[in-house]
């Protein structure tokens, strides 16, 4: 094996943002709560890594900021993670309370994915849909 990641592994993500300050204080609480680090960092982005993957966040070239994000366009729909546990998603879910973050779907919440799919969904400063995701193993192991 040689330490190499396995392949198919997701190496990064890069995603444009409109104001990079505003989404690295978005991202950058979230990310690190769930065992991120800092890992690069020049004026026009910045990137947190876990394990073999990291999230890279770049500013928007002016020229391009006219035509907003929408997920139901063709393009990324929405970024997913796993929690640790169903409580760390309660947990993230009142912190996105306290700083004011909609959540989606509060109808549904937390089965919003279905009765076995425990997780919150939230949007970034960009509208970028987010979804974290409790481990299934917790969810069979309450039925």
């Amino acid at each position: 094996m040689g330490g190499h990641p396995q392949a198919g592994t997701l190496h990064h993500v890069e995603i444009n943002v409109s104001n990079l300050e505003r989404s690295v204080q978005f991202w950058g609480w979230f990310l690190e709560t769930l065992g991120y680090t800092k890992y690069q960092e020049w004026d026009q982005g910045v990137s947190w890594k876990l394990g073999d993957t990291y999230l890279v966040f770049v500013q928007t070239e002016e020229r391009f900021l006219d035509a907003p994000y929408h997920r139901q366009g063709t393009g990324l729909n929405h970024i997913a993670f796993y929690a640790r546990s169903k409580t760390q998603v309660d947990i993230i879910t009142e912190e996105l309370r306290s700083r004011e973050v909609p959540i989606l779907y509060q109808d549904r919440h937390p089965y919003a994915g279905g009765q076995d799919h425990y997780a919150v969904f939230f949007e970034d400063p960009d509208r970028i849909k987010v979804e974290l995701v409790a481990p299934k193993e917790e969810l069979e192991e309450l039925t």
